[in-house]
């Protein structure tokens, strides 16, 4: 008699992580034929030269493994893009790594440094994949609130976090959600409270080249205290309005990129051979992200002037493609029910910001992501105009 077929029982590594309210947001939004404005990417085509680019690089034969850093060409422009912009010098040949997209990136560098007992601070809210790396590493996440309203960050209650079993901090500036970008002055503050310890900072600066009205985004890489303990993330894929390739680096020192790369060998190896050579090719030219800030500040003032017409309250938007705003002028509802309501009956799908914290604090804020289509801006905007 044959055994019977028997799928073993497995202990989940991650029991709080299920659907993610962008799945849900998004499968709703297509449901209800809703504009969905929930998940952060571009509705519109890249640049057909960086296609171009593409095509190009397939077609000169590159299409085989490339070095497992990355191919050197695509390094060297990282390299000099960032010592242009933020005034620090990587070494290309071991201090810049080429990866599967930021959040790859990130997780590499959580594995490649954290052990079991050791804590990671999480500056809430975040992005939702940081805290599952830090679990699946073994790591404890200490969690510690932006302020509440500003989203601005508290260095006493950072301070009163730091134990000596403190391994890394992340920090994301520009802020996924909150639009927010931190100041000279606050990166600063960051580098003198950590001068005495060990700690690491994983710096997911993604967002790095849409900060608005004049501002300026402060890369760890400016701060030499920051630098020396980082490892800088940075996306492709938001840059060049290609999410979709899934291409990211790590800029960081060289033995911090040693442990990086050990571990980057082994989960992903090496990133899309042609694509690299086309991203290489297409940075000679800095104009495409010199010039999102501005391409980025008229759709969020497009969609700002429409939402103005409506009772939400408008948060500040300094950087990011996003727009946050205050609905307790509009409803009762709790954020998670309110995005549910709203995509139903008006058809425009948001995020709750609860999502983006571990306890779902509820501050009746939600998101809107504005890389779209102006025609698409404009209709959520007609729409949105019902309330």
């Amino acid at each position: 008699m044959s055994a019977i077929a028997r799928t073993p029982e497995i202990q989940t590594k991650l029991p709080a992580v299920g659907t993610t309210i962008f799945t849900v947001m998004s499968a709703l939004a297509a449901e209800k034929n809703a504009v969905n404005l929930g998940q952060g990417f571009p509705d519109f085509l890249c640049d057909p030269k960086l296609l171009q680019a593409v095509g190009d690089a397939m077609a000169a034969g590159h299409n085989q493994y490339p070095p497992m850093p990355g191919v050197p060409a695509l390094r060297e422009a990282v390299a000099a893009k960032i010592e242009t912009l933020y005034g620090r010098r990587y070494d290309p040949a071991t201090e810049v790594t080429i990866t599967a997209g930021a959040t790859q990136a990130i997780i590499t560098a959580i594995l490649a440094v954290v052990r079991p007992g050791d804590e990671v601070i999480v500056l809430e809210p975040c992005y939702d994949s940081y805290v599952p790396n830090i679990e699946l590493a073994g790591g404890s996440v200490v969690r510690v609130p932006l302020t509440p309203g500003t989203f601005r960050p508290d260095f006493d209650r950072i301070a009163a976090a730091l134990t000596p079993r403190t391994r890394a901090i992340i920090v994301n500036t520009p802020h996924n959600p909150s639009a927010t970008v931190w100041t000279e002055a606050e990166m600063r503050r960051l580098e003198e409270l950590l001068a005495p310890t060990e700690v690491l900072v994983i710096s997911d600066e993604v967002y790095e080249h849409m900060v608005y009205a004049g501002g300026r985004h402060e890369s760890a890489a400016r701060f030499p205290g920051l630098a020396a303990r980082s490892f800088i993330v940075s996306s492709f894929g938001k840059t060049y309005h290609v999410t979709g390739w899934k291409v990211g680096y790590v800029a960081a020192p060289a033995p911090l990129s040693a442990e990086f790369r050990k571990v980057h060998q082994f989960n992903v190896f090496t990133v899309n051979t042609p694509m690299q050579h086309a991203l290489a090719r297409y940075m000679a030219d800095p104009a495409p992200y010199m010039e999102l800030p501005a391409f980025y500040q008229r759709k969020r003032d497009l969609f700002a002037a429409g939402l103005a017409k409506t009772r939400f309250r408008l948060l500040p938007s300094a950087g990011t493609y996003f727009q946050c705003v205050d609905i307790s002028a509009l409803s009762e509802l709790g954020e998670a029910d309110f995005c549910q309501w709203l995509t139903r009956e008006i058809g425009v799908a948001a995020i709750p910001l609860s999502a983006f914290y571990g306890d779902g604090f509820d501050q009746r804020v939600v998101r809107f992501c504005f890389a779209k289509k102006d025609e698409t801006l404009q209709t959520a905007i007609d729409r949105l105009a019902r309330l």
